[in-house]
Parts: structure tokens; C-alpha cells; sequence
């Protein structure tokens, strides 16, 4: 007769999100797992995998609670440039407020482990694709509606934006000087109009 397990996956998985997000994925032992979990290292083997396929379902679940907001902000009926500067700025201003300097778990997994890791590499690229995407989208309906130029790309000034949000996320977490990353936001936006 099978055993049943004596914890909750779902919970352990939030733990281990969190803990990978605290310290990354080399400075997270299995050990550290084991404690920080609260359970068996074979229980961990048994649900998760392994360490690696661990950081890959709490990598997914980080994305999967974090993406689907920042489509649902860009694709509001109505003018769509409020939304867009509405989140430059909020990425600003949450790495300026980040005082556990986390930063953002999928650029920390795109600098940490993308380059060796092709997994964790289609799963940064698929989060960063969804933004672009939003962001592409939001901006052609501005465009459309008048308040974006019509001589501007969207989809390079949507790139553009990505590019600096992640950047934003990296000095956030390294050096959130406040002047800095609102001063970068407000240069961005004003490529807007």
C-alpha cells in the first residue's frame, strides 16, 4: 500500500520558490532544501525530482504568478499609455523598495544560470516573450488611438522597454539608487510623448 505523503507539494513549492529567490539556485543546497522544507531529502527527490526540477516548477510558478497580471494591466480597454508608463514606473519603484534585494527571479535565473542551462534558458526567453508581447500589443493600440506617433515602431519601443524593465530589475537589485532607476523610467517614457 502506498504511503501518503506528510506534507503539502504545493507548500513545500512556495517554500522553494522563495528560498531559490532569497539565494539562487547555486547558493541553495539540497541540505538548505531539506531544512528550509521541512521534509525528507527522499520525499523531495520523490514529489519535485531533484533540486534542479524543483527550481524549474518554482521558476514556473514565480512566472505564472507574476505574468499574467502585467498582461491583464496592458490589455485594458481604454488609453493603453497610461498602463505602459504605469509599469515602468512600478518597476522602478518595487526594485527602489525591494530592502531584501531579491529582485526579479527570472532575470536572476536569466543572469545566474540561462547561458548553461537551456531549460531554464526557454523559460526566461518565454517569460520575457510574454512581456514583449504585452507590451507590443498595448502599444500599437496606442498608436492606433492617437496617443503614440505614428512614425514610432511599437515593437521596437517594446523591446526598447523590456530591455530597460530588466535592467531596472539587475540595478534594483545591485545598486537601487533611487535618482537612478526613476531618472531611467522617466528618460524611457519620454520616448512615449
Amino acid at each position: 500500500m502506498a504511503r501518503t505523503k506528510q506534507f503539502d507539494p504545493d507548500a513545500a513549492l512556495q517554500k522553494a520558490l522563495e528560498l531559490f529567490w532569497e539565494r539562487g539556485y547555486e547558493a541553495t543546497s539540497m541540505a538548505d532544501l531539506v531544512e528550509h522544507l521541512g521534509i525528507a531529502r527522499a520525499s523531495i527527490y520523490a514529489t519535485f525530482g531533484g533540486k534542479h526540477e524543483l527550481y524549474l516548477k518554482a521558476h514556473e510558478r514565480y512566472v505564472q504568478s507574476r505574468d499574467p497580471g502585467v498582461v491583464e494591466l496592458l490589455s485594458q480597454p481604454g488609453p493603453a499609455l497610461p498602463a505602459v508608463r504605469g509599469l515602468v514606473n512600478a518597476y522602478a519603484e518595487e526594485s527602489i523598495g525591494d530592502e531584501r534585494r531579491r529582485g526579479c527571479l527570472v532575470v536572476n535565473s536569466a543572469v545566474e544560470l540561462a547561458a548553461r542551462d537551456p531549460r531554464t534558458a526557454r523559460q526566461v526567453a518565454a517569460s520575457w516573450d510574454t512581456l514583449e508581447t504585452a507590451l507590443t500589443s498595448a502599444l500599437i493600440r496606442a498608436r492606433a488611438q492617437g496617443e503614440l506617433s505614428g512614425d514610432r515602431d511599437p515593437h521596437a519601443l517594446a523591446r526598447f522597454l523590456l530591455v530597460l524593465l530588466q535592467g531596472i530589475r539587475v540595478l534594483g537589485r545591485t545598486d537601487p539608487d533611487p535618482a537612478r532607476l526613476r531618472d531611467a523610467a522617466a528618460q524611457a517614457l519620454s520616448l512615449l510623448g
